[in-house]
């Protein structure tokens, strides 16, 4: 909460007066939300929110909706959401929250802890979880999200080849096409405001095995070589936060029709039954490790 300057007497929207001509000003969203104008402008700089539009005159205006968006951050913010997740829901379409693997696991497991960590390393996690539960399990459900449809491409042959022993494998990302005849990874076609565009993640949901990988990439990285760009993740193998991370995945893929997925969100909606095989965790860990020491090799 540390970036928050929000003053719980502030006045509320209604008794803060009228937006004046052409929108409202920093100040005046200030004013009316609590939060600081320091704040708003450390938010616009480094997340690109609130957007602003300019005058004839060249003055910075702000739509009145705004004003709700910012107050939707700072209740994220009171319930321990992320400021990026938060600020990236706010920005909806008619307010409405899309889904997100990130958020959601970071909602409902709290207890799980994020790092901040190089694209180079989440490959080796992601690899890493690909050879040690995806490639091992019996029959898992599994999800796996690309951001780009250029990063599936690179990966194609490998992930049709986990798909042989998988009860369904779904790929989300701004596909142009949709899946083909014959291909075993079903690709979901992820609409353009769609936060899973800006989301790496890896889930496999399998009895004994199951395995999660999810990462929120960090704005503002636009001059960083791609493996250099940095992001917020979460690694698990509980049971509990795989089987949300799935849900969230198969109603994605639902909404857009999907194959297979209607049958998949009835499937997940059954809590996850078998216990976890407690050397699971060692082996990837191991797995992780001698992974992250080929690559620096």
């Amino acid at each position: 909460m540390g970036e928050l300057s929000h003053d719980p007497g502030a006045p509320a929207p209604e008794s803060a007066g009228l937006p004046s001509n052409g929108g409202l000003s920093i100040g005046e969203i200030s004013r009316m939300t609590g939060v600081s104008v320091a704040t708003l402008r450390t938010w616009e700089q480094r997340h690109g929110f609130p957007e602003p539009h300019r005058l004839p005159s060249g003055h910075r205006r702000y739509d009145p909706a705004v004003v709700e968006a910012v107050l939707a951050v700072l209740r994220q913010r009171e319930e321990g959401v992320r400021l990026e997740t938060a600020i990236a829901e706010a920005q909806q379409p008619d307010g409405r929250s899309a889904p997100s693997v990130f958020s959601e696991v970071r909602r409902r497991s709290a207890y799980l802890e994020v790092h901040r960590i190089r694209k180079s390393t989440l490959y080796a996690i992601t690899r890493a979880i690909e050879d040690e539960f995806c490639a091992r399990a019996d029959l898992p459900v599994l999800f796996a999200g690309f951001q780009q449809q250029r990063f599936y491409e690179s990966v194609r042959s490998r992930w049709e080849d986990l798909a042989r022993t998988a009860r369904s494998t779904y790929a989300l990302a701004d596909f142009d096409d949709a899946t083909t005849p014959g291909d075993r990874v079903v690709q979901v076609r992820l609409s353009p405001e769609s936060p899973l565009r800006r989301e790496w993640f890896v889930v496999c949901d399998a009895h004994g095995l199951p395995a999660l990988l999810t990462a929120w990439e960090i704005p503002g990285q636009g001059d960083l070589p791609d493996r250099e760009r940095e992001f917020e993740a979460i690694w698990t193998v509980d049971p509990r936060a795989v089987r949300n991370a799935s849900r969230v995945c198969a109603a994605t893929s639902l909404a857009v029709g999907a194959p297979g997925a209607e049958l998949l969100v009835r499937q997940l909606a059954e809590p996850s039954s078998r216990p976890l095989d407690p050397s699971a965790s060692a082996r990837l860990f191991n797995r992780i490790v001698t992974y992250l020491d080929r690559q620096n090799r």
